[in-house]
């Protein structure tokens, strides 16, 4: 990545999105991002798999939705630096009239969506620039491009992990969900320390970053990432490892990473 394209931002500290980008593959990312990828991928291995795992459950959760739910909306919070298939051609290859609203705060993040996250020309593809801790300013961007009185799917892909106070956290996901109607969803994923799924070695790589990068992280365990459904209906197989959600393969690594697929009654 070209640092002089973004003179605003500081490239001397790793921060997540870019980090992200290296760990997929990517080639968005500054010497500092790839110091503290390496390190931390040194400490916890699995990491890169479980970005991985994160990225292919995002392609599976728009495709049922999209295919099997008729979902036509979708609001993308914290979208994180293109990579690959993303929300927009995801939906729009099964429905071209899809509609999806991107949403992140980080200026390298929102100018390469602006270049290169084009929708097709019978949906529509926009762009909110504000932080998950606001939602209300959040909706109401939204508005201008999703019909709030039709099914939504709010996609928070790794990101209240981003939200250290617990209560905090679940309150941005009760002020989203009440925001759209009936037979919307929630799409989410959370990082875990949960020793059966192998997160015990989220503690230390996970405390080394909060020292090194930006923003701070945390896990949390099953019952904490379970308590953001409540009030919501989750569909098959439930909360799980996110790379175990609904498989295309059998029996697929569980990486400590949970992810699920609820709907609101």
């Amino acid at each position: 990545m070209d640092a002089s394209a973004h003179p605003s931002v500081d490239t001397s500290v790793a921060h997540n999105a870019r980090v992200w980008n290296y760990w997929t593959g990517g080639t968005d990312h500054y010497e500092a991002d790839r110091h503290v990828g390496e390190h931390v991928a040194g400490m916890f291995p699995v990491i890169r798999e479980v970005a991985r795992a994160d990225r292919a459950f995002l392609g599976r959760a728009v495709r049922y939705l999209a295919a099997e739910r008729g979902v036509r909306q979708f609001l993308d919070l914290d979208t994180g630096l293109p990579a690959g298939d993303n929300t927009h051609g995801i939906a729009q290859r099964v429905a071209p009239a899809s509609r999806i609203v991107y949403v992140d705060h980080d200026p390298v993040v929102l100018a390469h969506a602006r270049t290169l996250l084009a929708g097709g020309p019978e949906g529509a593809t926009d762009y909110v620039e504000a932080d998950v801790r606001d939602p209300d300013a959040i909706v109401r961007r939204a508005a201008d491009t999703l019909d709030l009185s039709r099914p939504v799917a709010v996609m928070m892909l790794g990101i209240l992990n981003f939200v250290l106070d617990a209560d905090e956290a679940r309150d941005i996901v009760r002020r989203f969900m009440a925001a759209v109607p009936s037979g919307s969803f929630l799409v989410l994923t959370h990082p875990t320390f949960d020793a059966d799924l192998g997160g015990e070695g989220n503690v230390e790589a996970m405390r080394f970053w909060n020292e090194n990068a930006t923003p701070p992280i945390t896990a949390r365990g099953r019952a904490e990432v379970a308590a953001f459904f409540e009030g919501l209906d989750l569909l098959e197989p439930g909360l799980v490892p996110c790379s175990r959600w609904r498989a295309e393969t059998d029996s697929p690594v569980a990486v400590p990473q949970f992810g699920a697929v609820a709907v609101k009654r």
